[in-house]
Formats: structure tokens, C-alpha cells, sequence
């Protein structure tokens, strides 16, 4: 029998086949109890996508010849052979060629999409009709995961699940459950944290930096022991893939850092859920567009790779409050990103829930929530009200004209993060001066922005964030104030601005170790009527009795101890150890070395200085981790 003898157009080359034999090939049994390996297949993944399309263009122009040869030589197309199919999990072989249902993505490496599945032989083979030409998606991945985007390899890449900052960001775990099309990932952990502070700061493991006690209240003078697992988390997305290229997908994260009237920390420890972050996002990888509504991390939150949810470049703290001098809130916004030239380059939108922190120093309460004298008889600026119905009826909600515009661009070249910002508030308030009552609304603005240098990349990384501008104080961890009151009662914005500086390192997959600086300050606006200081930082408030210990309530009634806060400033020192790693999850442990100095604006009786030094431990046990 003569065998026929054919040419092949395109030359297989030696690396395709290995390549794919390599994709193909279950993964060993020791990568899925290591991240750090699974993170570099990934990394190699990406690289080899263009490898693995030129394989596929090749056999299937082996194919076609083959066809060729069998129509001259009067057989089929669909003899022999074998059926394969390469999945998103685990790189598991199974027969037929069928269309993407699920994304397969990685948020370990990023960069990593679904590939259409292909069959080579069998009787529907797509390479057996001449003109039919497969899809190429994109690489496959060893499982599913809670990333969507494709994102470029900066280096720094995202989060490793088990560290500290992921967590906060609201990584989720390893594990998918499938529920029909529906994915579900879950994500969070047990957390029992407990700090010893040499002032009595009655905030827990939660820094309240403007609480922090001078030298006339006796809680300067007290040392003081916390421990709570309140801020235990629990988070949950449920992901569907619509088509081949758009993925819908909804992400909720809670924990018990809310206090009710009824708490009893005496007994009970009652701490209530509280909303953490709810959000419904829309990928599109084809047109390379990202739409997120609902509550999430600011977008002003500085970002370790693209402009992606669930990525945003956070502290290794202990500290629920994060760091002084750290940019961030979660609100309601809506927010579109679009990224270009290969996921190097991201450009993003968002409008935000927006709130103003008034400053009313010297402003007496008048009359009903959120009226403030002004000066003379009758006068009054209203900037906000109590809530009422389902809003805490202790909480004063500033009045507010429009959203915040929040802009952003972000740049992955091979070799760091790189991103700046800008936003426009718009603080609003009445007036009733003489009777006659007048809105006003100011511009408050700011202008950042934030890097990650990946000097030993995902070994050794420096961090360097901020952010300034006027009337953005909320921004900040300590919460400094966005504005106070001129004496027509217009808001009078402050100037603001606060920096984040760290040292991250990984020396082994089990230790974390971390040193951060952070540091906030604020403007300060005033005048002086009738004999008496009004504003925020006004050299006529009275700090003479900063110094002496007397009462609280002795020391409100004589408003002998105004000072208004001008910086914060703290640094930060410490590690994470993971001691338990494997299949039913992680176990770390972890201690911070923190202090705290405040700097406040001088008046009658000097700027009277106040700090705080604190120690927290933590244990967290994170099961799908």
C-alpha cells in the first residue's frame, strides 16, 4: 500500500507541541497548595498565548490537507483521531469542541481569559469544513476565579489571596461553586484581634485619631486593653457569563463593626452586620470596557494593577482604620473603565455619594439638627439633618447639590504601577441671615496620585500614595474636616492633603513583613466677631487648659482645650506568618508596632501635641483561602 505524501504549509514548531503538552498535562499535586508556583505558571501562561494561536492556525492548516488527501482518495474527514477539550480547571482534558459558557480567570496572575475549546477529529470537528475557523479567546487557566479583567504583567501583579492587604480589598477564595450557569466564590475569615494603647482611646482595634486625649483629660493617663472579633468578614459573588466576551457579576462583603444602642460590652459583646461593600459589575473583554455600580471602594483608592474592584492597593495593617494619611472610602458610585493598548494603559470615571465634615468650632447648636449660630441675633447656617426612617437618627447627614466626580488614569508598563487622579465636591448649605435665607454651594477639588515600585518583584515592593487639594479631608483615615463656616454662613473650605509611604516584603510564602509611614494635615479658616473666635484653627481659641488634668465635663463647660488638629502623623511596623496552609484553608497570625503623634494649630495657651502607642496582635483563619 502506498502512502500518500503530502507538505505542510505552516512548520509545527518543537515548543508548540510542548507547550501544549505542558497545558494539557493535569497540574501536579504540590501547585495548588502554593500560590507563589501558581502565580508564575500563570505569568508563563500569558506569555505563551500567541505560542499556543499559531499552534492552533497550524493544525489546522494540517488538517485541511489531510481533508484534501482523504476527498482525493474517496474517504471521510471525520475518521480517526481523537476528541480533546481543554477547560478552565486545573487544565483537565475532555472531549467535544463546544463554545466558552464559563470564564476561567485568575486573580492570582490577572491576564488570563478562556480559550475556545478545541477538537481535533471527531464528526464535529470544525477543521473539517473547509472556510470554518476557530475562535481564540484566550489563554486557559488552571481554575476559576473572582478576577474578569485581562490585565497586563506590571510586576507587582495582583493581590496574593492570603495577604492582609487582598483581605481588606475583599479577596475571595480559590473555590467555585457552580450553581447551573451561575458561579459562586466565597471569600472572608474568622478574625479575633486585640491591642494594648497607652491612652484610653475607646475605639477598639478602629483608630480614632481625633479622640486621641491631651494632657487635661484624665484618659491621657490610662492604659487601656482591647480585644474583639467584630470585624470577622464574610464575602460572596455570584459571577454569569453572558457571552463568550461580556460577564455580569454581583459582590457583597459584611462583618460586625457596626455598633447598635442596645451593644452591651459589658455581657454580651452584641456587635450588629454592617454593610462593607455591594456591587454589580459588567466585563466586557472585547471592547475592553468595565462597568461597577453599587457600594465600593472609592475609586480614589490607590490600585496595584489596572483599575479593577477588588484590587486596590491597601495596607498590611491590623488596624481596621487602615493608616493615617490613607485615601479611601467606600460608598455608592458608578463607575466606567476602559483600558487600552494591551491592559497597560486604564482610564476611569466615577461619580460618588458625596458628604462634607463641617468644623464648628465656636458655632453654637441653634435650634433644630445641623443649625449652627452665626453671628448676631437669629442668625443660623443649617448644613444637614439627623436621619430619620431606616438612617441613624444620631448621625448628622450633610446636605449635598451633586455627586463627586472622581477621574483616573493608570499605567502597567513591565515594570510598576503608576496612576493620578482628580476630583470635584461640591459642599452645599442655607443661611438665614437677618431673615433671609440663602443657599451656597463651593468647589472643594483635589489632585493626586500613587505608585508601586516593585523593587524585588513579588518579593520586595515600596509604596508611595497622596493626595491634596480643598475641602477633601473625609478622604483621609483621620477624617480631618472638608470645611467650616464664614460669617455668612457659607462653607469655608480647608486646605488638606495626606501621604502614604511603605515597605512591603515577602521573604518566603509564609511571612509577611511590612513599615509604613502616613500622614495627614489640614488648612484652617476663621474670623473673629463681637469678642469671639469662630472657625477652624482660629490663634484666638482658647488652649489654655490642654495641659492641666481636670474633668470632662469641667473642661467642656469652661471650653478651656479647643484645639483644632492640624496633622497626624504615624508610623507602623509589622508582620504576618501563615503556619497553616492547605486544603481546607489558611491560618496566620500577626502583630503591628504602631504610634501616633497629633499636631494641632496654636492659640491663646500655645498647640498643645498629644500621641498614642499601641501593640495589636491578630489570628485570622480564612477557609476558602
Amino acid at each position: 500500500m502506498r502512502i500518500p505524501s503530502f507538505s505542510i504549509t505552516r512548520p509545527v514548531r518543537l515548543s508548540h507541541v510542548l507547550m501544549v503538552c505542558s497545558v494539557l498535562a493535569p497540574l501536579p499535586a504540590w501547585a495548588d497548595e502554593d500560590p507563589e508556583s501558581l502565580d508564575i505558571m500563570e505569568r508563563q501562561m500569558e506569555q505563551l498565548q500567541q505560542q499556543q494561536m499559531a499552534l492552533q492556525k497550524s493544525l489546522q492548516a494540517m488538517r485541511q490537507q489531510i481533508i484534501q488527501h482523504r476527498a482525493q482518495m474517496g474517504g471521510t474527514a471525520a475518521h480517526g483521531g481523537h476528541a480533546l477539550e481543554v477547560t478552565g480547571s486545573g487544565g483537565h482534558v475532555r472531549g467535544g469542541w463546544t463554545p466558552v459558557e464559563g470564564r476561567a480567570a485568575s486573580s492570582q496572575a490577572g491576564g488570563i481569559e478562556p480559550m475556545a475549546r478545541p477538537r481535533i477529529g471527531g464528526h464535529s470537528d470544525p477543521l473539517s469544513e473547509p472556510g470554518d475557523q476557530p475562535t481564540y479567546e484566550s489563554v486557559v487557566a488552571h481554575r476559576e476565579e473572582d478576577l474578569i479583567a485581562h490585565m497586563a504583567n506590571n510586576n507587582v501583579g495582583p493581590h496574593n489571596r492570603e495577604t492582609v492587604g487582598a483581605q481588606s480589598a475583599g479577596a475571595l477564595g480559590s473555590k467555585v461553586f457552580h450553581l447551573g450557569p451561575v458561579s459562586i466564590i466565597l471569600g472572608g475569615f474568622f478574625d479575633a484581634a486585640a491591642l494594648v494603647e497607652n491612652r484610653q482611646v475607646s475605639s477598639g482595634i478602629f483608630n480614632y485619631w481625633n479622640a486621641i486625649p491631651f494632657r487635661d483629660s484624665s484618659n491621657f493617663h490610662t492604659t487601656n486593653f482591647n480585644g474583639d472579633a467584630r470585624y470577622s468578614r464574610f464575602s460572596l459573588m455570584a459571577r454569569g457569563q453572558l457571552n463568550p466576551h461580556l460577564t455580569v457579576a454581583g459582590f457583597v462583603e459584611t462583618d460586625f463593626g457596626a455598633s447598635a444602642e442596645t451593644t452591651n460590652p459589658y455581657e454580651s459583646n452584641s456587635y450588629v452586620p454592617r454593610l462593607r461593600q455591594a456591587y454589580l459589575t459588567l466585563d466586557d473583554s472585547h471592547a475592553n470596557m468595565h462597568f461597577l455600580i453599587g457600594q465600593a471602594w472609592t475609586m480614589l483608592t490607590p490600585d496595584r494593577v489596572g483599575i479593577v474592584p477588588r484590587q486596590e492597593s491597601l495596607p498590611e495593617t491590623i488596624e481596621s482604620s487602615i493608616l493615617a494619611g490613607q485615601t479611601w472610602s467606600r460608598q455608592w458610585q458608578v463607575r466606567v473603565v476602559k483600558d487600552f493598548m494591551n491592559h497597560r494603559v486604564w482610564t476611569g470615571f466615577s461619580i460618588e455619594n458625596p458628604a462634607t465634615i463641617y468644623d464648628t468650632t465656636g458655632f453654637s447648636a441653634a435650634g433644630d439638627n445641623g443649625e449652627y449660630g452665626l453671628p448676631g441675633s437669629g442668625n443660623y447656617a443649617k448644613v444637614g439633618s439627623n436621619g430619620v426612617g431606616l438612617s441613624s437618627n444620631t448621625t448628622n447627614y450633610s446636605n449635598e447639590i451633586a455627586p463627586d466626580i472622581i477621574g483616573k488614569v493608570a499605567w502597567d508598563p513591565t515594570w510598576g504601577h503608576y496612576e493620578i487622579e482628580g476630583l470635584l465636591h461640591f459642599p452645599h448649605d442655607r443661611s438665614v441671615i437677618n431673615g433671609v435665607g440663602e443657599n451656597h454651594t463651593a468647589i472643594a477639588w483635589g489632585a493626586g496620585g500613587s505608585m508601586i515600585l516593585p523593587v524585588i518583584p513579588h518579593r520586595l515592593e515600596v509604596r508611595l500614595a497622596g493626595l491634596a487639594g480643598r475641602g477633601i479631608g473625609r478622604y483621609g483615615s483621620v477624617l480631618l474636616p472638608d470645611a467650616t463656616l464664614r460669617a455668612n454662613g457659607a462653607p469655608a473650605l480647608l486646605a488638606s492633603a495626606q501621604t502614604t509611604a511603605g515597605v512591603i516584603a515577602h521573604p518566603n510564602k509564609q511571612l509577611d513583613v511590612y513599615g509604613y509611614f502616613g500622614m495627614q494635615r489640614s488648612g484652617r479658616s476663621y474670623f473673629d466677631s463681637d469678642g469671639q473666635a469662630y472657625g477652624y484653627g482660629n490663634p484666638m481659641a482658647n488652649n489654655t487648659g490642654c495641659e492641666t488634668e481636670t474633668s470632662d465635663a469641667v473642661s467642656a463647660a469652661l471650653g478651656n482645650c479647643t484645639a483644632n488638629i492640624r496633622s497626624v502623623e504615624e508610623f507602623t511596623i509589622g508582620a504576618w506568618y501563615r503556619f497553616i496552609h492547605g486544603q481546607y484553608g489558611t491560618v496566620q497570625a500577626g502583630t503591628q508596632l504602631a504610634y501616633s503623634r497629633v499636631h494641632t494649630w496654636g492659640g491663646m495657651g500655645g498647640a498643645p501635641t498629644t500621641s498614642l502607642s499601641e501593640i495589636f496582635f491578630d489570628f485570622r483563619y480564612l477557609p476558602f483561602q
